[in-house]
């Protein structure tokens, strides 16, 4: 049974970022399908941001139409939004002013439709002080019933063990996949599991790499982001890492599911193992077909999982998770 805040939330999370963040969003009843298809497959952990999009068509902009038209859902989700990052720099801000702007701004948004139950920090501060910050969020947000708890995203874990001297840590959000277990060796995933905080993982499917759809880089469609990710670039990297696409489709077609199911089936067994927290991975899909995909549980034997062990300590990806510009474990 996977908790969070004290509520059951099922074995896998939904994220929102795919349908705001590209240059051409998806139709909005289709999103509204897939929102509604989430919840059928029990995955009411939702998963958005303030900067996912423009200010005018955003993760909260895109709730609040959608709990406009289906109210009666809005109880059974479990809502967390990641936000202070200056919208203009997109550089984080910890300030008590962007703080309070960033969070007013969520709140605004989703024009008292549905409350949020968390909010998370895109990325760590490392001008703001902490404890500064936290207080804000403690006695003008969670005190007065405006939101419910602070979650930490994309974080080191020194950052963890800080984080809980000054405030209750609901939930960890950082990325972790076949293809990013870093936070399995560096002390991360540890540091949840000291603190009985649950770790939300995204990304599970390498930005969809491990879907098996991308074979070519020219497969990559050329307004997606990836193209600029360092992990997909030609001349070396994406040949190295396909070879670790490949072995999740053989083993995908011995266990008779799809690469994807395999690869988020792969994150969901982590639950239980020794040291380990309870982890949730939040893949995104902007069609209903595929929310049901991501969603079917696959059980993984312990000779599987040793097998895709033995794959993973002999693998070893090339390229950096992010560009340089881009923050990575604050």
């Amino acid at each position: 049974m996977v908790q969070i805040m004290g509520k059951e939330v099922g074995p896998t999370g939904f994220g929102l970022m795919g349908f705001t963040w590209r240059a051409q969003p998806c139709p909005q009843e289709q999103a509204f399908e897939a929102m509604r298809e989430a919840l059928q497959q029990g995955a009411v952990f939702w998963n958005g941001g303030e900067f996912y999009g423009t200010p005018e068509y955003n993760s909260m902009v895109l709730l609040e139409r959608y709990f406009e038209k289906y109210p009666e859902d809005a109880d059974q989700v479990i809502l967390s939004i990641k936000g202070g990052l200056n919208l203009q720099t997109h550089q984080p801000d910890g300030s008590p002013e962007g703080t309070r702007r960033s969070i007013d701004n969520c709140l605004r948004q989703l024009n008292g439709r549905k409350k949020l139950d968390m909010f998370e920090f895109a990325r760590r501060d490392q001008k703001a002080d902490m404890k500064e910050t936290f207080t804000i969020i403690q006695k003008e947000y969670i005190d007065t019933g405006k939101i419910g708890g602070i979650s930490l995203s994309e974080v080191r874990a020194e950052t963890i063990h800080e984080a809980v001297k000054h405030a209750k840590i609901v939930a960890c959000e950082v990325e972790l996949s076949l293809f990013s277990t870093d936070v399995l060796h560096n002390g991360v995933a540890e540091a949840c599991a000291q603190y009985g905080i649950p770790l939300v993982a995204y990304s599970p499917l390498g930005r969809g790499f491990l879907t098996g759809e991308i074979k070519t880089f020219d497969d990559i469609p050329k307004d997606s982001f990836l193209r600029g990710m360092p992990r997909f670039q030609p001349g070396g990297n994406f040949e190295n890492n396909i070879k670790l696409v490949h072995e999740v489709e053989e083993l995908a077609k011995k266990k008779s599911c799809t690469p994807a199911q395999l690869a988020i089936s792969w994150v969901r067994a982590l639950n239980g193992r020794p040291g380990l927290p309870t982890i949730i991975p939040i893949p995104g899909a902007t069609r209903a077909e595929r929310v049901r995909e991501n969603s079917k549980v696959v059980e993984l034997t312990s000779e599987e999982m040793n097998a895709i062990d033995q794959i993973l300590n002999g693998f070893k990806p090339v390229g950096a998770r992010y560009p340089d510009s881009v923050p990575m474990e604050t």
